[in-house]
């Protein structure tokens, strides 16, 4: 979600400096079932043009239309869309659609918070009943300070109003300690997925980092100078560089970190070998840190190539950070998101 507010934001940014007038638009309530829960979000610019999705597609021309009346009035508005008459779903979702101005004051401490990695949070203010309020909007708290999107909020504390709160990780981060093919198909693909993706290579590699599309940088640290603080609990590690001793001497330099996953590429031979060389040269290794490493990385979807094993590998650093057992949806008990 972080990586999706920071897109919103950055273009809203962009849009205001060509003069253009948006609203922001939350799912902030949901009855039943819906293509995705609350706290999904987008920007509705005044001559149509959209950034984000709360849907597969199918319920932003409704929001849209019902957009025009924010841009006129200036006035927030509340929605309610029931996807089980129209588009097949089992919910009717409600929808906060309130004017929106970032001020840089707003922008400087997001970003501030982006970089420091910290979490915040957004509190949107809404009621059940569709209509236009002006006491509805969304606020941002970031370091004890509020930050309401819309200048003219004035949250009006009355018995019928709900508030729908989020907390924001920081940024996901994947660190890929290899420089071969199948780390740049990696790197292409975990961009996608919105995450920040540091390459690790050897100090003798020539490629630079425009060799990594989806990469945000390609550092080249010797063992012993890779700073480990930078890898935290939102941060997966992958290590891929094709050689025995490489992966031992990444794993001796990782080896007091704690992130969200570790994954080795390769056979279950090659991590057994890997692990047993890596015990040689730390016999005291802790056993929570072998445990966490997943060898070889990736869930059995029958990939053969680097693109399809990267998606193999995305999937598996997903499931063990959403806490989920990889199954196949048809055969799952209960609902789709939990």
């Amino acid at each position: 979600m972080t990586h999706e507010l920071k897109l919103l934001f950055n273009t809203l940014k962009n849009w205001q400096q060509l003069g253009k007038k948006a609203v922001f638009v939350s799912v902030v309530d949901l009855d039943g079932s819906s293509y995705r829960r609350p706290g999904v979000r987008m920007l509705i610019r005044e001559d149509g043009e959209y950034a984000g999705a709360v849907s597969g597609g199918c319920v932003e021309s409704e929001i849209e239309r019902q957009a025009q009346s924010v841009f006129r009035s200036n006035i927030p508005k509340v929605i309610t869309y029931d996807g089980r008459y129209r588009i097949g779903c089992e919910g009717v979702i409600h929808v906060l659609i309130e004017p929106v101005e970032l001020s840089d004051e707003l922008l400087n401490a997001f970003n501030n918070q982006l970089e420091s990695r910290r979490p915040f949070q957004m509190d949107s203010f809404f009621y059940t009943e569709v209509g236009e309020y002006d006491d509805v909007g969304s606020v941002l708290h970031i370091n004890g300070a509020d930050y309401p999107l819309n200048p003219n909020f004035k949250r009006n504390e009355t018995a019928g109003q709900k508030c729908f709160s989020q907390t924001f990780e920081p940024l996901f981060q994947l660190f890929i300690f290899g420089a071969e093919h199948d780390a740049v198909q990696l790197s292409q693909a975990a961009k996608l997925l919105g995450w920040e993706v540091t390459v690790v290579a050897s100090p003798e590699e020539s490629k630079s980092c425009d060799y990594f599309p989806g990469a945000a940088a390609l550092i080249t640290p010797s063992f012993d100078a890779i700073d480990t603080s930078v890898i935290d609990e939102q941060t997966a590690v992958v290590l891929m560089t094709h050689s025995f001793n490489k992966d031992v001497q990444y794993l001796m330099a990782l080896k007091d970190i704690n992130p969200a996953y570790i994954g080795l590429l390769g056979s279950v031979n090659r991590r057994e070998r890997v692990i047993s060389m890596l015990l040689e040269q730390v016999p005291d290794l802790p056993l929570e840190f072998i445990e966490q490493i997943n060898g070889p990385a990736g869930i059995n979807i029958g990939a053969e190539n680097a693109s399809e094993i990267s998606i193999s590998i995305l999937a598996e650093i997903l499931s063990v950070v959403r806490k989920q057992k990889p199954v196949a949806l048809r055969e799952k008990v209960g609902t789709i998101h939990e």
